[in-house]
């Protein structure tokens, strides 16, 4: 985004741009610096407060462009009152385990930050925001994209409290401390401090599974676009997509072969074993396990930013021979499966999909082709 930003933007330009370790991109004008994701390090937040130092004293002559992708909640953590950079560390990685939504771990996130929830656009006030967003989370609401540091956020600490105590989440006194007495409270739509942002979706999950879907029709196969805000255990989710490619195969619906079923979104998983992860591998894991080795379906999932999870790898693929080669090579599928181990199985195989640094990210994309 910064990138082309620069070659597009006819005028002068400066800016800093926080992005993950190892996805950096040179640029000439705007400055880029690399951070931890998906858990926040001292490097995002010396980022994250030198932001704040570079728009102190703004006018309203000025412009401010924010580039805003998904990613930001880890990398920009400026911790809120009385929360440390420990403390965000801590409740992250237990947001990571507890099979929380996305939209709820950044409803979270926000209330302890101070950053998120409108506040970074707030620091730019009386200043001009122009907020360019690509979407990676399900129903593109711009206070959850990077948790929305320069959006209003109609959310609430009470809500961040239920969520908490929903998944058993354990909260450090000053974390506690924030959301009880509401001194976390974000913008609210409406917030004078806010009048002068404008918010701009630039890329969504949508687009994504439409690009697709344009590129199957050209190849002779008929797309079915099962939606671009899927969520749930993923598993489950697997468990689904998996009876729907069987009744495609058996009975022709709801479209007959050959199709491809797309799919977006963001499921979660309830970590329970040792494994690796991902998200992705798991429901897509799942999903092979439905099959069952059916003739005519393959399927890949993975994580359009190139990671899924914490490793560097997007996702996988599947086909109708995926279960006889883990039986054959000593790997019982379902044991990997509870052991939330779906990295692990598929790189034994040989089967992960290794992209490396995309740079871009909306969200999850899953596509069962069935013939």
């Amino acid at each position: 985004m910064a990138q082309a930003f620069e070659r597009h933007w006819p005028g002068p330009v400066e800016g800093l741009v926080v992005t993950r370790y190892g996805y950096a991109v040179p640029c000439e004008r705007i400055e880029i610096v690399e951070a931890a994701h998906p858990v926040p390090d001292e490097a995002g937040e010396a980022a994250a407060r030198r932001l704040f130092e570079r728009v102190a004293g703004l006018t309203a002559d000025d412009l401010v462009v924010c580039l805003i992708s998904g990613g930001g909640s880890s990398l920009l953590p400026v911790p809120g009152a009385g929360v440390t950079l420990a403390d965000k560390q801590a409740i992250n990685r237990a947001l990571l385990k507890s099979g929380a939504t996305i939209s709820e771990m950044n409803c979270v996130r926000r209330h302890l930050s101070g950053i998120k929830g409108g506040r970074l656009a707030a620091a730019c006030a009386p200043a001009r925001v122009v907020n360019l967003l690509i979407s990676d989370v399900p129903g593109d609401q711009p206070c959850d994209i990077a948790s929305g540091p320069t959006v209003a956020d109609p959310s609430t600490c009470a809500d961040a409290l239920d969520i908490v105590r929903r998944y058993g989440i354990e909260l450090p006194e000053g974390a506690r401390r924030l959301l009880e007495s509401g001194a976390g409270e974000t913008l609210k739509p409406g917030d004078a401090r806010l009048a002068r942002v404008e918010t701009h979706l630039i890329a969504t999950p949508q687009m994504a599974l439409e690009a697709a879907a344009a590129v199957a029709r050209e190849a002779g196969v008929a797309p079915l676009l099962l939606g671009d805000r899927i969520e749930g255990e993923a598993r489950d989710v697997g468990k689904v997509l998996g009876g729907i490619a069987l009744q495609v195969r058996a009975h022709g619906q709801p479209a007959p072969a050959p199709c491809v079923l797309l799919s977006g979104g963001e499921t979660t998983v309830t970590v329970r074993g040792q494994g690796r992860g991902g998200r992705n591998v798991e429901c897509l894991l799942s999903l092979a396990i439905t099959l069952d080795g059916a003739e005519g379906v393959h399927a890949l999932a993975g994580d359009t930013d190139g990671v899924d999870g914490q490793e560097e790898i997007a996702g996988a693929l599947i086909g109708p021979d995926t279960l006889a080669r883990a039986w054959a090579a000593g790997m019982p599928p379902r044991a990997h499966l509870d052991d939330n181990d779906g990295h692990g199985f598929f790189e034994r195989l040989g089967d992960s999909l290794i992209t490396g640094p995309t740079l871009t990210n909306v969200n999850d994309f899953r596509a069962i082709l069935v013939l």
